[in-house]
């Protein structure tokens, strides 16, 4: 959005027929930022402002900054709450994310847009907070084209004879490992295709990214529950920042 280098993204989530779009903003403001830069990201802002409807998220590195007072003691702090206020923008996190300063914010321009903001625990070793929350707009659901492998239904007979039938001596002789990988890889492939049928994923399992396995299921629980524990003085910091 701007010619400007910033660390930030920004991208228009289709609303459902006859509702506005949302966009929504992540950036990153290095504490030692010089002005230009600054106005930069002032500027992305103030045109992103300009949507009926915005949630920009991101560590904004401004410890100084009072909210609730609408003040802060240093000059670029200070630019900060000028484009908040000359965008007619709401800051709606209200506790520290990091060791007792507000670095992380979310902002939008519409009362109402955002609720149920949470602070959950840290992710991995990161010190910052995760903050949680929901937009209150129904986005255009697209029908899920992710498919998936269907083990049940596999011949793994025939997929074992498909292997074990490739003279595997003669096809890689003279091969170095790259081009052996290939050949491997290529006759897997073309197995997996005759014996593995696919499925196309639906309900829970179609939401959930594809990444998104067991283990990590259990582990980001873990850490929860770890996390749980630490704010109610049961478990220590650094086993805390441990779980992951």
């Amino acid at each position: 959005m701007d010619e400007e280098p910033t660390e930030s993204l920004w991208v228009r989530i289709k609303g459902r027929a006859g509702a506005e779009d949302i966009i929504v903003g992540v950036c990153y403001r290095p504490p030692d930022q010089g002005d230009r830069a600054d106005e930069a990201l002032y500027r992305q802002i103030g045109a992103a402002s300009c949507s009926q409807a915005l949630v920009l998220m991101g560590d904004f590195n401004h410890p100084d900054i009072c909210w609730r007072d609408n003040a802060a003691e240093r000059k670029q702090s200070r630019k900060l709450l000028e484009c908040v206020n000359d965008n007619f923008l709401l800051q709606v996190i209200e506790e520290p994310t990091r060791r007792g300063a507000m670095l992380d914010l979310l902002l939008t321009n519409k009362e109402g847009l955002v609720e149920d903001v949470k602070l959950k625990g840290s992710l991995g070793c990161s010190d910052h907070e995760m903050v949680e929350f929901r937009i209150l707009r129904a986005a255009r659901r697209a029908c899920s084209k992710l498919t998936t492998l269907d083990f049940r239904r596999a011949d793994f007979g025939l997929f074992r004879d498909l292997l074990g039938r490739m003279p595997w001596d003669k096809a890689l002789e003279g091969r170095g490992a790259q081009d052996s990988w290939l050949i491997f890889k290529g006759h897997l492939l073309q197995a997996q295709e005759r014996c593995i049928p696919t499925k196309r994923k639906s309900g829970k399992n179609a939401r959930r990214p594809a990444w998104m396995n067991k283990e990590l299921v259990r582990k980001v629980k873990r850490k929860k529950e770890a996390y749980r524990g630490w704010k109610q003085g049961q478990v220590a910091w650094e086993e805390y920042r441990e779980t992951v």
